[in-house]
């Protein structure tokens, strides 16, 4: 049996970058080579792309260099089913033409993107567009994951629990600042998260509890969106963690896990830089798994867990974050992560799933699905061209019009 010819694609431009690196790194070092062989695509800063075994190793990246040993700048041959990835090739001699050379092909591709331009349905579209089956939901589902805004009045239009807030625009911002300030104070009141609508890894989010802590977090969340989402916040909540697999209605809910954070927002250094081991990215983050909850709060967080991932269409392996509210005893939906960080393969381990057969599981999510795409027709025929006629050159006057 000839293995899969798996490209993992991750880094890009997006200030998750580095995150990205560290989670699809891991999972090149978790993959069974006996059924696939890896292709590594890294997508740099600048939006180039490039493939090699020197990518495998995470040294590599510190700093990047592309003239590395080892380090191909390569192409994506977007023709359907192709798959190719090519380099451009020096012709030798007086009189010879450079020529495109392909270097791999790629049968499945496991998108590790986090942020913009992977995470946020350019990828996946990409994918589409190619006809190349991939491991991440879809394009809508990704698109509406990554923007918190979209995130939450798709839940709320869906029933799901979720807490008060409201859309904030820069525009706004640079035209009425104090009349931005007295709408949020007046429709959510204190204490407010204020969440760049594209952006995750807390990067950009802050907590305010009175006016000027508001002026500052609006000013931040600013500096990296148009767009931020300013969202109530709660006294001392516990959050709670599920990660879910799956594909076309079918989705198994992963066991729950409690960050530990001290009582105050996780920033991106307490999820990627603050552990014992800052190179396994969210797998180091300081956690109780299982969560320590009661059981009939468990099993409602694992089946609205799944009831969210088939609502969205989701596919391959997401993480749903929650706040759960002591007081009131309410559960709230954070966000959902449709890719998550390190694939929230250690949710996964405690449920006896070792890493190598979650990529497996994703691997077939992926091939199911690119099955269903071409199970699907495409091709439908009409002779509408053929009693159509423009007449004459393009651009010449009193042509007939459709």
């Amino acid at each position: 049996m000839s293995k899969i010819q798996l490209g993992v694609l991750f880094g890009s431009r997006s200030c998750e970058h580095e995150v990205s690196i560290i989670s699809a790194v891991q999972l090149m070092r978790s993959v069974d080579r006996e059924k696939y062989d890896v292709i590594p695509v890294y997508i740099s800063k600048k939006g180039e792309w490039f493939t090699g075994d020197a990518l495998l190793d995470i040294a590599t990246y510190t700093p990047f260099d592309e003239n590395k040993k080892g380090i191909v700048r390569v192409q994506l041959d977007v023709t359907a089913g192709s798959g190719a990835l090519t380099r451009m090739e020096q012709g030798k001699g007086l009189f010879a033409k450079d020529r495109q050379v392909v270097v791999a092909r790629l049968e499945c591709v496991i998108p590790v993107f986090h942020g913009m331009h992977g995470e946020d349905g350019s990828i996946q579209g990409l994918m589409e567009l190619c006809n190349i089956p991939y491991a991440s939901s879809g394009i809508g589902a990704s698109a509406i994951g990554m923007d918190k805004v979209y995130m939450k009045q798709f839940f709320r239009g869906c029933g799901f629990p979720v807490l008060p807030g409201i859309s904030c625009l820069r525009a706004q911002w640079e035209t009425n600042k104090e009349g931005l300030m007295d709408t949020i104070e007046k429709e959510i009141s204190y204490p407010v998260f204020i969440k760049p609508a594209l952006l995750g890894s807390s990067i950009g989010v802050s907590k305010a509890t009175n006016r000027a802590e508001l002026e500052d977090a609006l000013s931040l969340g600013f500096e990296f969106d148009r767009k931020v989402l300013a969202e109530k916040g709660l006294n001392n909540p516990l959050e709670l963690n599920c990660s879910v697999l799956g594909y076309n209605g079918n989705a198994r809910a992963s066991e729950i896990e409690m960050p530990i954070s001290g009582g105050e927002l996780l920033s991106f250094m307490d999820k990627y830089i603050s552990g014992p081991d800052s190179t396994k990215g969210m797998a180091s983050l300081k956690r109780v798994l299982p969560a320590p909850v009661e059981p009939e709060l468990y099993q409602k967080i694992q089946r609205l867990s799944e009831e969210i991932f088939v609502a969205m269409d989701c596919k391959g392996v997401v993480r749903i974050d929650y706040m759960f509210d002591s007081e009131s005893q309410e559960l709230y939906i954070t966000e959902i992560n449709t890719i998550p960080g390190s694939l929230s393969f250690y949710l996964w381990e405690a449920t006896g799933m070792p890493y190598s057969q979650l990529i497996d599981e994703m691997v077939r999510c992926a091939m199911e699905a690119q099955q269903d795409k071409d199970d699907s027709n495409y091709a439908y025929s009409s002779d509408i061209l053929a009693g159509i006629s423009l007449g004459g050159k393009t651009g010449a006057k009193n042509g007939s019009k459709l």
